[in-house]
């Protein structure tokens, strides 16, 4: 069943400040920006909110720029821009290759990296970038801003620390030294959810995420201590496989998803040797 539009308020400020004291003073309110996934919420009557906040105006948040040699990306910075960026694509290629599989053309024009974010699907084609890449993610409300690691962003399925009356306003990457490897492994070529999603970059300190393995995303602690130590990369699969806890759900089943995130690893591996 659809959701009867006509029951909502929507909120159009022409200011962060003023997005964040409606934040604060309106709440609770969905924020909203390219609505690719909220949009499709509406459809089929499953987002229960009636009070929605339009950053689409907030030009500043869309602005990708270096502030001394960290990346800053902002939240309403689309795909697209994303792709588009020389900023991006010299300092993180592996970013600007997960925008490239985050649905069509459409999607990407529309879709945020701060929406992506917010969203928390452990699916999600960019958050395993971000969680190699040590991410920031830069948080505001009425008060002021905090920053907080990616890695400590989320809390569990689609929960995180941010605060009812705050938004992502950026996200900060600290240069990446070693080279940079992405990989999605869905239904089809494009425009599919990922069954598996792999960023890693390689450096005497390896860094490996996984998407669709766990209720967040996550890092690989012990698979990266294994290949820093000089282990073979047989030995790094053994434990890539005991170290992640995959699920059986519609899109696939936990032993597929087991394998293939040590295949990619293997390929990982090489390609980058």
């Amino acid at each position: 069943m659809r959701t009867a539009l006509s029951r909502l308020t929507l909120h159009e400020p022409r200011t962060l400040t003023t997005a964040l004291t409606l934040m604060r003073r309106a709440g609770p309110l969905v924020p909203i920006a390219g609505c690719t996934d909220v949009y499709v919420q509406l459809q089929f009557g499953t987002q229960p909110a009636v009070a929605y906040l339009d950053l689409s105006r907030l030009s500043p948040l869309k602005k990708i720029r270096r502030q001394g040699d960290v990346l800053v990306v902002g939240a309403l910075a689309t795909f697209t821009d994303i792709i588009r960026s020389r900023l991006v694509r010299k300092s993180l290629p592996m970013l600007v290759a997960a925008a490239r599989e985050i649905g069509g053309p459409q999607i990407q024009h529309r879709g945020t990296i701060g929406g992506n974010i917010a969203n928390g699907s452990p699916a999600g084609d960019s958050l395993p970038v971000l969680a190699v890449a040590e991410a920031v993610v830069v948080l505001a409300n009425a008060d002021g801003e905090r920053r907080v690691p990616f890695a400590e962003f989320y809390t569990g399925y689609r929960s995180s620390v941010l605060k009812s009356d705050e938004l992502i306003v950026a996200v900060e990457i600290p240069p990446v030294d070693g080279a940079q490897w992405f990989r999605k492994v869905g239904t089809r070529a494009a425009q599919a959810i990922s069954k598996v999603v792999m960023a890693a970059v390689r450096s005497p300190h390896p860094r490996i995420a996984l998407g669709s393995v766990a209720p967040t995303v996550v890092r690989l602690p012990r698979t990266e201590a294994t290949l820093a130590s000089g282990a073979g990369i047989v030995e790094a699969q053994r434990v890539l496989k005991a170290e992640i806890q995959p699920i059986d759900d519609l899109r696939s089943t936990a032993a597929y998803r087991r394998q293939v995130s040590a295949n990619l690893l293997g390929e990982f591996w090489e390609t980058t040797a």
